[in-house]
């Protein structure tokens, strides 16, 4: 599909086209007709609630190395959102960054000095 030229990708004026018409029979229409997001994300509110609940245990822990990185209200008004209020450009990606980076710092043993 790479090599397909982008007038027939996006025929229909939106992009993989050539994806959609062929899964349409096969697909509900709600995941046929969304909109391309950049960010692989899932729909599961699970999900999201593991993620608030990884970045409220980090912001209780005075040693979580992340911490001092992270601007305190922003958090507490990220985690104040009703579930499935966030944004998945900005704020699930910012909580998946934070975890992630608490992950890594706390498990290759290193501390930041700020």
């Amino acid at each position: 599909a790479f090599n397909i030229p982008w007038q027939m990708k996006a025929f229909d004026g939106r992009e993989k086209s050539i994806l959609r018409a062929a899964t349409r029979d096969l697909l509900p229409e709600s995941i046929v007709d969304r909109v391309k997001s950049p960010y692989p994300s899932t729909q599961d509110p699970a999900y999201e609630q593991a993620l608030r609940t990884s970045l409220a245990t980090i912001m209780a822990d005075p040693d979580a190395p992340v911490r001092e990185l992270l601007d305190p209200a922003r958090v507490k008004e990220t985690l104040g959102r009703p579930l499935g209020g966030l944004s998945p450009m900005y704020d699930r990606m910012g909580m998946e960054l934070a975890v992630g980076l608490n992950t890594w710092l706390t498990e290759q043993d290193i501390s930041l000095d700020l």
